[in-house]
């Protein structure tokens, strides 16, 4: 049989290029769509000369390279903002396209040759995947230690201006109670997870989709601290905006993502309707998740059985909107007058929420002006609410 090392070597550019292309096309990997063609070749060629040192009866075994460069490439992967799953698909593509490049070479052996080649690129193949998760790991929990370092810090920044400012410490506490439940719920997963990895020397995918999630969700805590500060230093109506474009389904798919948990203990289901919604708004991405999932932990608070349904369309090419639809104990005519009023809570017997502040829906109404939309509630007792809020395409600044 041919050298495989040796005919891996001379195909390096041509694997490259394939693979480059392959992974681009692939629906399955977004992060892709945001890089230039220089980021996503980073490491590639040395990682498969590295292999191929492996594969190869006539090149000396270079382990240590092997392990560098398989390192290097799980560190820039996680600092490009893929996630696990993603990783996982390229280096799925990866083997194709090497065996794919392979295949006349693999051909010139008998069968028994061919089976042990097979499993000895196989055997590299999944030890440079072992290699770029740890690294890719490891890189993303230290990225949750500097958000952890920040998120003290801006807490003595809180702590400081918290007798002055009573309305926006509660307000505060109020958007924080439930990323934070969703934080603290997915670390101690992680945590448990991570000690029987130890324990038992295994591994299993889902630790790395709940550091993304622990990551995601401290990011979300922080940006929710930062503008509750900017509150307190002024009006809502001066605050500046942090305008941007970015894709609606995504933050949507998140969100609901995040509210499915809570939703199964009271045995609810959750629909998204985003099929007709805009692919991209232009607005402050952090204000809309505050205004959303407000809207949506209401909902699930206020339902005992039954459906949350959210529907996201586009009804022109000026504007966007979403409803939140929900079977709960709903709301009286007297009381939909005053729902947005500051501390102002619906007296309800089928809510056990008494540390509720009553600023929830003052808070949703204010940050809807400040994103130049509208809200609409239309309600019935014992029936149900839905929330429906109007926005424009692009936020005029």
């Amino acid at each position: 049989m041919n050298d495989l090392g040796q005919a891996l070597l001379r195909k390096v550019k041509p694997i490259t290029k394939e693979w480059i292309q392959t992974v681009c096309s692939d629906r399955e990997i977004d992060s892709v769509q945001k890089l230039t063609y220089e980021a996503i070749y980073d490491s590639l060629p040395q990682v498969l000369e590295a292999i191929a040192t492996l594969l190869s009866d006539n090149i000396q075994d270079n382990t240590e390279g092997l392990n560098c460069n398989s390192l290097e490439h799980g560190i820039v992967r996680a600092d490009q903002g893929f996630d696990a799953s993603e990783i996982a698909r390229e280096y799925r593509i990866l083997r194709e396209v090497i065996f794919s490049a392979l295949e006349e070479d693999l051909l010139t052996g008998t069968a028994l040759e061919v089976l042990q080649a097979t499993r000895s690129i196989n055997a590299v193949l999944d030890h440079v995947i072992i290699l770029s998760l740890e690294s890719y790991i490891e890189r993303r929990l230290t990225a949750l230690v500097k958000i952890e370092d920040q998120l003290v810090l801006t807490g003595q920044e809180l702590n400081r201006l918290a007798q002055i400012h009573q309305e926006q410490l509660s307000q505060l506490a109020h958007e924080l109670k439930n990323p934070l439940n969703s934080l603290l719920g997915f670390s101690s997963l992680l945590m448990k997870k991570f000690q029987n990895r130890i324990d038992t020397g295994e591994g299993h995918p889902a630790d790395l989709q709940n550091i993304e999630r622990v990551i995601r969700n401290g990011r979300h805590i922080l940006a929710l601290i930062n503008n509750s500060l900017d509150m307190a230093r002024s009006e809502l109506e001066q605050q500046q905006l942090d305008v941007e474009t970015f894709a609606l389904r995504e933050l949507l798919d998140d969100l609901v993502a995040n509210i499915v948990p809570l939703a199964q203990r009271k045995q609810l289901t959750v629909v998204l309707e985003s099929d007709r919604a805009p692919t991209e708004i232009t607005t402050d991405a952090v204000r809309l998740r505050q205004i959303i999932s407000n809207l949506l932990s209401n909902a699930v608070r206020y339902t005992k059985v039954g459906i949350i349904r959210i529907i996201c369309q586009q009804p022109d090419a000026q504007s966007w909107s979403i409803a939140i639809v929900d079977t709960g104990v709903g709301i009286s005519a007297e009381m939909q007058e005053r729902i947005f009023e500051p501390y102002f809570r619906v007296n309800s017997p089928h809510s056990t929420d008494e540390e509720g502040t009553g600023l929830g829906l003052a808070i949703v109404k204010r940050l809807v002006t400040l994103l130049q939309g509208q809200i609409e509630l239309i309600s019935v007792p014992n029936q149900g609410s839905t929330f429906t809020l109007t926005f424009p395409i692009r936020l005029a600044t």
